[in-house]
């Protein structure tokens, strides 16, 4: 088993069983560049190509899926590996980005619905340090936060980013959402103590915030720490049955143990959520494969 802070690697053999791809096929996405050029692969090497299968699967041509990529590194600081970090989706038209709860075009950057700016107007009026009183400090937070939410959304430098999302915290200590939003920007930053930091203050303040047990889920996964990755994606879980991310990435660690007969479980539970896109194809072939290694023979 990895030690605590080992990295988790994945070989080309377990690649291409739970994605269901070639080598051939592994190959050229490497001399593309959509991953690295190594004889094995991490967790976020994982959610990159699932993302790309995603987005190949709506007959999105690699070249423009190349040009998507280029322009999200160029228009949204920090972010250097956007089919890992991102959650990109395609109509087979349109390449979108999903940043902060909005949908962005990834080409050119184009939001692909508007801002209701009025409450931010009012809030502009607000002076920026805290209140005394609750309520104002509230929505000064609450400025500080869509501040920060317009300023990724932007690309502006992550520092500036986070600092919008730490006066959200200073003005309002329960802010849950601004601490998670600055943990992910810290963990893609691979500043793994200080994110983790942020998703547990969130969990402080706010218990039953299932995104931000996911989230360390994710970090733990990231790192080789199984055990505690585990603990994260069965908390989630718990808080929100329906939350199929965490039943996959929990399916995932728990083939990684060997712990199958559960990982058949949380991929069922997956399928039950999503039955049909590109990631469910990949539950069902895994599922398939665990069944059948699974099978205790009869002894008549």
């Amino acid at each position: 088993m990895l030690g605590n802070g080992a990295k988790l690697e994945y070989s080309i053999a377990d690649v291409r069983r739970m994605l269901g791809v070639t080598t051939r096929q592994l190959s050229g996405w490497r001399r593309q560049g959509f991953v690295a050029a190594t004889r094995s692969f991490t967790f976020s090497d994982l959610i990159a190509l699932r993302s790309l299968q995603a987005l190949l699967d709506q007959n999105v041509a690699p070249r423009r899926i190349a040009k998507a990529i280029a322009s999200l590194k160029s228009k949204l600081a920090g972010v250097q590996h956007p089919l890992a970090e991102l959650k990109i989706t395609s109509d087979g038209k349109t390449i979108e980005v999903h940043v902060a709860g909005q949908r962005m075009e990834a080409m050119t950057g184009q939001m692909l619905f508007d801002f209701d700016t009025a409450e931010i107007d009012n809030l502009k009026s607000f002076p920026k340090g805290p209140k005394s009183d609750g309520a104002s400090s509230k929505r000064i937070s609450d400025y500080w936060f869509q501040r920060g939410l317009d300023m990724e959304e932007s690309g502006l430098p992550a520092a500036d980013c986070m600092e919008a999302y730490e006066k959200a915290i200073d003005s309002n200590p329960a802010a849950a959402g601004a601490m998670v939003n600055l943990g992910t920007i810290l963990y893609h930053l691979k500043r793994f103590d200080e994110s983790e930091k942020q998703y547990r203050r969130a969990i402080e303040v706010e218990p039953g915030y299932s995104l931000a047990h996911f989230n360390l889920g994710n970090l733990f996964h990231e790192k080789g720490s199984l055990d505690e990755a585990r603990e994260h994606y069965v908390r989630a879980i718990e808080l929100n049955a329906n939350y199929g991310d965490a039943h996959y990435n929990l399916a995932l660690l728990l083939e990684k143990k060997g712990e199958f007969m559960q990982a058949v479980r949380h991929w069922s539970a997956y399928l039950k959520i999503d039955s049909s896109s590109s990631w469910a194809q990949v539950a069902r072939r895994q599922l398939d494969m665990l069944r059948k290694v699974t099978i205790v023979p009869s002894r008549g």
